[in-house]
């Protein structure tokens, strides 16, 4: 029998083995491992990811592509119906964040 513990838990490790296959486009490099990651909240079926890039005025395009595909992956797992994303320190952030936010979700795998 699992608990609400444990399905936290195992909610939080499929988010973060998730979040380590995203890569930042321009040096090809896991979100993970450069610490890219700011906050992960878990509320229910609901995840907000707070993130920064590597730097306040790296391309937009990759900062679009990060930050969907974070919101995109999330999404398709099992579990999880709502995915805020929420990048912070970057010059297009706001932009960044509304489009990403606003975008229709992929289908869930069947």
């Amino acid at each position: 029998m699992s608990t609400a513990t444990d399905d936290l838990q195992q909610t939080k490790r499929k988010i973060f083995d998730e979040l380590t296959k995203i890569v930042d486009p321009e040096i090809g490099v896991s979100i993970m491992e450069l610490e890219l990651i700011d906050k992960v909240d878990i509320n229910s079926d609901k995840v907000q990811v707070d993130l920064h890039l590597t730097s306040p005025f790296c391309p937009a395009v990759f900062g679009f592509k990060i930050a969907q595909d974070i919101r995109d992956n999330l999404y398709k797992l099992k579990g999880i119906s709502d995915v805020k994303v929420n990048v912070s320190n970057h010059f297009m952030a706001d932009a960044i964040n509304k489009q990403v936010n606003e975008s229709k979700y992929p289908p869930k795998p069947a």
